[in-house]
């Protein structure tokens, strides 16, 4: 594990986040899995489930700690579908965001919003509610990736 402690540098660096972007089919609709974010920036508002990257774990652990965090989903196979990185994405300063999408069965998972995040619950992938951050960017992305990987829904797959 990497040892904590004060960094300084000669160059301003920018924050890394992960963001998850989880879908399913339920009542014949596709759905994305969104948190309704408890602490500011855009407190009370839906986003996706993410977060910091601690110092020491590989992108994709962090995409996954986090989904589980903040919604207790676990167990989902995770693709990396891009990174995002606009100067403006993030009040509190620079960051850049790596995004993750993966499928679940919905029925097998009921999330519930934990940690930072005073909710969880199914949105209709393709008309959810005004989202914080960029997000409507990164699941816009995700939404293009899961039909050109031909997912229609149905029994959920690994991808």
């Amino acid at each position: 594990m990497t040892e904590h402690g004060v960094y300084t540098y000669d160059y301003p660096r920018p924050m890394v986040t992960v963001d998850a972007a989880v879908f399913t089919r339920q009542e014949g609709e596709i759905k994305v899995l969104l948190i309704r974010r408890k602490h500011e920036p855009f407190a009370g508002r839906w986003a996706l489930p993410g977060g910091f990257i601690e110092m020491d774990e590989p992108l994709e652990d962090a995409a996954a700690r986090e989904l589980a965090e903040e919604t207790g989903v676990t167990g989902v196979a995770l693709k990396q579908i891009g990174a995002f990185g606009d100067p403006d994405r993030d009040p509190r300063g620079r960051s850049i965001g790596i995004a993750y999408y993966g499928v679940v069965d919905g029925k097998a998972h009921s999330p519930e919003g934990a940690d930072d995040a005073e909710e969880a619950r199914w949105w209709p992938a393709e008309h959810p509610p005004p989202l914080a951050f960029d997000h409507d960017l990164i699941l816009g992305t995700a939404v293009r990736h899961l039909h050109e990987d031909n997912w229609h829904g149905g029994t959920a797959r690994t991808i």
